[in-house]
Parts: structure tokens; C-alpha cells; sequence
């Protein structure tokens, strides 16, 4: 649907013999791109996420919102519930997604950075260990790095991990993974907010941090060779 950030665009992504369905939107004169990882049992219709890519898309940003599950995967995992733990698995589609966003041409000089939430952030994580050259920032949004941890001292990408002050377990997930990564690290906790950023002024802040620390990360057109 059109915006004034840029047009949507849906595209669906060959990934490991399944055909993974996104929404692509690229700014004009957009900078970077930022790749969406959603968290189990959401999807890339998840409101939360459209919102912060919504940011990130003003601050110049194309975006891609993308569902890690094939369709049938995802109407088995909605009673099974089998694939969304499944960290290895979503990492080999996230980072397929990566690697397709290099060749697509509206996408493929744009340095690339990963916002994962929950589950997702795990595999965000990974790929940016396993795509050091790629994945150039990440931001975790109430995510679970802790499902990535032998993986987190080879991230080299700069990481924000965002809490939620009133998700106590979560926040000590975060900071046990926040020790194990040797790459420039922050944890920003929003007072107030809950696992799901529900409060008044608690997604904004998410929003706001998440897009300062991709301007301050991802290389500039002038930095960029």
C-alpha cells in the first residue's frame, strides 16, 4: 500500500525449497535496510513491528517484514507450536532473506541491519554472527539472545538489546547475553514497559532507539567505500 515513507511492495523469497512471503518497502533515497524478525507465534503483520518500521522507513530506511514460515509451517506451528523455537531454523531463513536482499535491486548496496524480537532476535543474532560481512547493526526488542548464546561472542555487529522494565525475566536473559557479546553493546531498558511495549509512549521509545542506533551504525553514503 502506498505511504509517504515509500511504497509496499510483497515479495516472496526462495529459501530452502519454501517460498517466504515479505513486504518490502524502500524509501526513496533510502541509505540502509533494515531486515524484521518477528517473534514466535507473530508474523509480519504484527502491529508492533509496522509501526517501528514505519520510523525506521522516515529516517530513510527501506524494510522488510517477513514472515520465517512457509504457510503451511505456519498453520501446523499455530497448534504444534514445533517451529517457533526452532532457532537454527529461522536463522537459515533469515539469513536466506539476507542474502536475497544483496541481489534485489532496489536493496543490494544498501548496508543491511537486523530488528529481532523475542525469538527472532536469536536468529537476528546468529545471522549476524554467521554474516559478519553483512549484518552491519542489530536491535533485539524484548528479545531472547539468550537462545543464542554460544553464538554471541562471533557477533561483531554493534547490538542494542531493548527491555521492558516490568519483564524482569526477560531482562535477566538479556543481561546474561549482554556479557557474552564482545561486539559494541547496549541495554536500554523503558521504564514501565512490559514484554510487549503495551504502555503509553513504550513502542515510541523502542521505535526511537531502534532507528537511532541503526543512523548511528549502518554506514553512511559518505563512510561507505
Amino acid at each position: 500500500m502506498p505511504s509517504a515513507e515509500g511504497t509496499e511492495q510483497p515479495v516472496a523469497i526462495p529459501v530452502d525449497g519454501v517460498s517466504l512471503l515479505g513486504d518490502l518497502v524502500v524509501p526513496q533515497a533510502a541509505w540502509g535496510a533494515v531486515l524484521f524478525a518477528h517473534g514466535s507465534g507473530s508474523s509480519r503483520q504484527s502491529s508492533r513491528n509496522r509501526y517501528v518500521a514505519r520510523v525506521l522507513q522516515r529516517a530513510g530506511l527501506a524494510t522488510l517484514l517477513l514472515d520465517l514460515l512457509a504457510e503451511r509451517e505456519e498453520r501446523i506451528d499455530l497448534h504444534t507450536r514445533e517451529y517457533r523455537f526452532d532457532i537454527p531454523l529461522l536463522t537459515a531463513r533469515l539469513v536466506g532473506a539476507a542474502d536475497w536482499l544483496t541481489t534485489h535491486e532496489a536493496t543490494a548496496r544498501l548496508p543491511l541491519g537486523c530488528f529481532g524480537a523475542s525469538t527472532g532476535a536469536a536468529a537476528a543474532l546468529i545471522a549476524a554472527a554467521e554474516r559478519p560481512a553483512l549484518v552491519r547493526a542489530v536491535v533485539s526488542r524484548g528479545g531472547r539472545p539468550d537462545l543464542a548464546l554460544e553464538a554471541l561472542p562471533r557477533v561483531q555487529a554493534p547490538t542494542l538489546l531493548i527491555v521492558g522494565g516490568y519483564d524482569p525475566e526477560v531482562l535477566a536473559l538479556n543481561r546474561v547475553a549482554a556479557e557474552r557479546l564482545t561486539a559494541p553493546q547496549e541495554l536500554a531498558v523503558i521504564p514501565g514497559a512490559s514484554h510487549l511495549f503495551e504502555e503509553p509512549g513504550a513502542l515510541e521509545e523502542v521505535a526511537r532507539l531502534a532507528a537511532e542506533w541503526f543512523v548511528r551504525y549502518l554506514p553512511s553514503p559518505q563512510t561507505r567505500g
